[in-house]
């Protein structure tokens, strides 16, 4: 029964010292888990910082490029009506004749196929004289009108307009292209803060989880010990009592050698210092 006691005994001590062990892992492993959640969304704030200073200059500039476009089309309204005031004035000007788009148009047109086609001699010989009477007529035309001072003016406006039109284009260009670069910036920050926050949760999870197991560790080691102390008392009680059954057994045989010798001592027969240190144990003399 002793025995089995103290198997059981230093079975508990053995298993309590592997749960200590293993509740300083595991607390351990929750410092560690815990110290990357914490650089983790101490990287997830930096970054937002940054996204929210990109996205701040991102809209900066679509305020801006919006504010050219609206510039750009009132810059075509007015081309437009400005070329409108220009047919009109051709028309006055160049009664009966063809619109000189019109003839621009159908020159490109016999260009393209003659560039393009196979023909005869004779056929390509009329394509040819047929585009540079077209010319004559276009340069003509145009000589005659840019005489007029109203069609000059209207002409040199336009131009001046297409000028500032150009300059809008490649203002917004640029501006566009730095939007992007700031837009695909921010998405990259974004989708970095999404990773650093699913990795920050998984710290955070793994944190709780090996907190708990090394709370639940300690809180059965605790258990353990208690068990232990029980046990202790137990297998002193057992101790204590086998100690005084061993000392009734050594005095019973005791007395019982004293008494052989007292007879002995009575019958006269010579009995030894050793037999008497026996007699006067047992209290006999």
């Amino acid at each position: 029964m002793l025995e089995k006691l103290e198997e059981r005994k230093s079975q508990l001590e053995k298993e309590v010292q592997d749960l200590i062990k293993r509740r300083d892992e595991l607390n351990e492993a929750s410092k560690n888990y815990a110290k990357k959640r914490d650089e983790l969304n101490a990287k997830v704030k930096e970054l937002l910082a940054r996204a929210k200073e990109l996205k701040a200059r991102r809209d900066e500039l679509n305020v801006r490029i919006k504010e050219l476009k609206d510039k750009k089309g009132k810059l075509y309204d007015e081309i437009d009506a400005l070329y409108s005031e220009v047919d009109k004035l051709r028309k006055s000007i160049d009664k009966g004749g063809r619109p000189l788009g019109e003839i621009e148009r159908e020159i490109r047109r016999l260009e393209f196929r003659q560039q393009t086609s196979v023909l005869t001699i004779e056929k390509e010989r009329a394509l040819v004289e047929r585009i540079s009477r077209l010319r004559k007529e276009l340069e003509e035309r145009k000589a005659q009108l840019e005489k007029h001072e109203g069609f000059k003016k209207l002409i040199a406006r336009i131009r001046e307009l297409k000028d500032n039109l150009r300059e809008v284009n490649n203002e917004m260009k640029s501006l566009v292209e730095q939007a992007d670069k700031y837009h695909e910036e921010l998405v990259k920050i974004l989708a970095e803060v999404d990773a650093s926050r699913k990795m920050a949760d998984e710290m955070h999870e793994n944190f709780v989880k090996s907190k708990k197991e090394a709370d639940a560790c300690h809180e059965e080691a605790l258990k353990k010990r208690k068990d232990i102390r029980d046990l202790e008392k137990v297998i002193k009680a057992l101790k204590s009592r086998q100690a005084k059954s061993k000392e009734q057994i050594e005095k019973e045989e005791l007395i019982k050698k004293a008494k052989q010798i007292y007879e002995m001592f009575k019958r006269g027969e010579k009995i030894e210092t050793e037999d008497l240190l026996i007699l006067q144990r047992a209290g006999l003399i």
